[in-house]
């Protein structure tokens, strides 16, 4: 695998040019300044607020009305809503920083050679140069294994530099034994942690002023432990010590943290065939020549976005961790944009977009814990309170608490947040085919999911069930007067809830076919999903937004809600025509009007154009990812930073190469005949590993892994006369595919005859 690295001639201004380091929990960013170093640390539990208490709301007496002034022909609620049911929306406190760190060097000579740069395979940052005759390197990385922040500082020359820690609310600070301990609080004085630090290495250490002083230093090991009362209650300031009390061996946290992340960074790979000059520059001036010239090519970039993206899930959503935030695991204050909270009418589900096909399925994991043991029983009891319904049901935001309720305005009365999470663990299964995960770890909450929806949907005249009060997220439309004088939010069965219903019924009806858990239960499923309304084509040729053919207030909104059929789902298909040029036509319509103009919505567009089959867009919208909502430090910009783009667009680079939710392996399905390289060990649906060679957007050969003994159909691309295998067998088209058995265990090398 080709060592993939990130890297800048300069170190960073602003904190959102830095680069980061994260082992899931904890993260670092690190400017690499040669005079007055800046690490900012995070911690995903540091959070301000608590449970919410939504006690007292009468939502659900409220949606009853709703709904029958629906079934009389009132065509806007929104007005009616805003005088009744503000007291059951709420609003969530932010995740929230945990201190810098600032290292003040004594030497303020001139800088030469300066270089900073991030390894992705290995998960770890450097920053190099000179200042006069003394040369200094400074590595640092986030130790899952170990449980801190890491960074080495190596002198050619004895040098000097203070160490200092500040942050809002700190309540203590100490030195005792050779470790510096704050105790903070969150804004509100909440919630309490500790953040240690020890410095250990060739280096004289002393204590002045709140600072730890280091002189005659050739070599200084700096540890960085952090750790809350939200995980280790009123012994969190021990812990935070004891954990240090283990680091002292850098070589030993090295190697183990390498060995570690590389295992998972290595597990896939990209390679496009590029221009090596390009590669020696670094990333900001790639980025400018596509900024600056619109004839300029870097295919290059795609790789290395795949790899960031890696490294950025790896970093922000480990085993034991919580899942990544909107920002992954990296905040810069207290208060953070959209309070670096889960966003789930698409972003927390953006963020997992990537793992399995990344063959990195362990990223995922932290989602699902989540869902099980901080939404599931919140999500019932909201149920219950807010609809009278039995099954567990999120809206559109949440935090660490739990929280499941309606949030922030009429936007936030959408109830599908949770049957869009549940398709998550149903995709797990579908990759893995871990028959003991969907058993034991996703069929509750797939069955809750679902049975929220059973209880919850009501007739409608024509015979069809309906869902809401929603809306089509985060959009209005103009309700159905002549003057288009009255704009509106709440609806009733908009498209995408639609389509998150029959996803989610769908899924669990699978589900049970293949647990057999409740035969009762998935009949009711079978009967709700035959009586959603169908999709309805409207004026324009496009797919309908809401269930009538409204006006968008604004056409170029960043959210395409209703193409959630296509992708991530895959309900509309090219077993679909009319359904698919129609979600064709409502995407022409948003990007005639501005849309794509942020960088999740740009990465949405990728992956959307990639399962329409347009190589064409595909690689022109990655170029808009890059020119318009990618940062110097390759960050997505929404603006501003939002980590959500990082993995939609990640996920998008892996569905041009290889597509499988169609019940068969598709190579270069979004692929022009600009691009030539090699993929490995990709993932496609039912746990077969794929690697490809291709020259020209045509594949040359393949090979494919499975650990149990299958058969495999791959689509067959119009150049594709025949394979032949390893063994010297050729394999002869039936139709439009070849049908290959694999015999488990190993891999299965195969031959493109054109």
């Amino acid at each position: 695998m080709k060592n993939r690295k990130l890297f800048l001639l300069q170190p960073a201004e602003k904190w959102s040019d830095a680069f980061p380091v994260g082992n899931g929990s904890m993260g670092a960013m690190l400017f690499g300044d040669p005079y007055s170093e800046k690490i900012y640390m995070s911690e995903e539990s540091i959070w301000n607020g608590d449970k919410i208490n939504t006690e007292g709301s009468d939502f659900r007496k409220k949606v009853g009305e709703m709904r029958r002034m629906y079934l009389s022909g009132v065509k806007s609620f929104d007005e009616w809503a805003k005088d009744n049911i503000s007291d059951g929306i709420f609003c969530v406190k932010s995740n929230e920083y945990a201190g810098v760190i600032t290292l003040t060097f004594a030497d303020k000579a001139p800088v030469e050679n300066y270089r900073r740069e991030l390894d992705l395979l290995n998960g770890v940052f450097t920053a190099s140069y000179k200042k006069g005759e003394c040369e200094i390197k400074e590595e640092a990385f986030c130790s899952y294994p170990f449980e801190v922040t890491a960074v080495r500082l190596s002198f050619s020359q004895k040098s000097a530099f203070a160490v200092e820690f500040s942050r809002e609310n700190t309540l203590s600070a100490s030195f005792e034994d050779g470790v510096y301990t704050a105790v903070c609080s969150t804004r509100d004085g909440g919630h309490k942690f500790a953040l240690g630090i020890k410095i250990t290495g060739d280096n004289k250490l002393s204590y002045l002023d709140g600072k730890l002083l280091v002189s005659d230093c050739t070599s200084a090991f700096i540890a960085v432990s952090i750790t809350t009362e939200y995980n280790f209650g009123g012994d969190f300031q021990d812990e935070c010590e004891t954990i240090l009390e283990e680091c002292d061996d850098w070589d030993e946290l090295s190697e183990g943290h390498k060995r570690d992340f590389s295992a998972l960074a290595g597990a896939s790979d990209i390679t496009l065939t590029s221009d090596d000059e390009l590669e020696k520059m670094p990333v900001d001036k790639r980025l400018a020549r596509l900024k600056n010239n619109p004839e300029a090519v870097d295919i290059g970039l795609l790789p290395l976005y795949f790899a960031f993206g890696k490294y950025l899930l790896i970093s922000s959503s480990r085993e034991g961790t919580l899942p990544a935030n909107l920002q992954g695991v990296w905040v810069e204050k207290l208060e953070n944009p959209w309070n670096a909270d889960y966003h789930t009418n698409i972003n927390l589900q953006m963020n997992y977009w990537l793992p399995e096909v990344a063959n990195i399925p362990e990223c995922h994991l932290p989602l699902f814990d989540y869902m099980n043991n901080l939404l599931l029983d919140s999500g019932r009891q909201t149920a219950e309170k807010y609809y009278g319904c039995r099954g567990t049901v999120l809206h559109h935001l949440s935090d660490i608490y739990g929280f499941t309720a309606p949030a922030d305005g009429l936007w936030g009365v959408w109830p599908m947040g949770g049957a869009w999470l549940s398709t998550h663990m149903w995709e797990h299964w579908l990759f893995t085919r871990d028959k003991e995960f969907l058993s034991e770890t996703a069929y509750e909450y797939m069955r809750e999911a679902a049975l929220f929806f059973i209880d919850s949907l009501f007739p409608a005249p024509d015979g069809t069930l309906r869902s809401g009060p929603s809306m089509s997220p985060e959009l209005d439309y103009y309700a159905d007067t002549p003057e288009h004088n009255i704009k509106a939010y709440l609806c009733f069965s908009p498209t995408m809830d639609t389509e998150i219903i029959s996803a989610c019924l769908r899924n669990y009806i699978e589900c049970e076919k293949i647990l057999k858990h409740d035969k009762r239960l998935r009949k009711k499923a079978e009967l709700a999903l035959s009586k959603l309304p169908p999709l309805k084509i409207g004026k324009r040729g496009q797919l309908m937004e809401w269930l009538e053919d409204y006006d968008e207030t604004d056409p170029g909104h960043r959210h395409i809600s209703h193409a959630f059929a296509l992708y991530p789902d895959c309900a509309i298909n090219k077993n679909t025509p009319e359904l698919l040029a129609a979600i064709r036509k409502s995407i022409e319509i948003r990007l005639a009007n501005g849309g794509g103009h942020t960088g999740w919505s740009r990465a949405w567009l990728i992956n959307l154009f990639a399962r329409l089959g347009d190589g064409a867009e595909v690689q022109k919208h990655l170029r808009l990812l890059f020119t318009k909502s990618t940062l110097d430090n390759f960050f997505d910009n929404h603006p501003p930073f939002q980590i959500d783009g990082n993995f939609g667009g990640a996920a998008g680079i892996a569905e041009m190469l290889l597509q499988s939710h169609m019940g068969f392996i598709s190579l270069l399905p979004a692929v022009t005949d600009s691009i030539s390289g090699s993929f490995t060990s990709l993932k496609a649906r039912g746990n077969i590993e794929v690697s490809a060679d291709f020259e020209k957007g045509r594949v040359l050969s393949f090979t494919l892994s499975s650990p149990v003994k299958t058969s495999v159909k791959i689509e067959r691309a119009c150049y594709m006369n025949s394979l032949s295998a390893e063994t010297g067998e050729a394999v002869s088209a039936d139709g439009d595919f070849f049908t290959v058995d694999l015999p488990g265990g190993k891999p299965v090398s195969f031959t493109v005859n054109a």
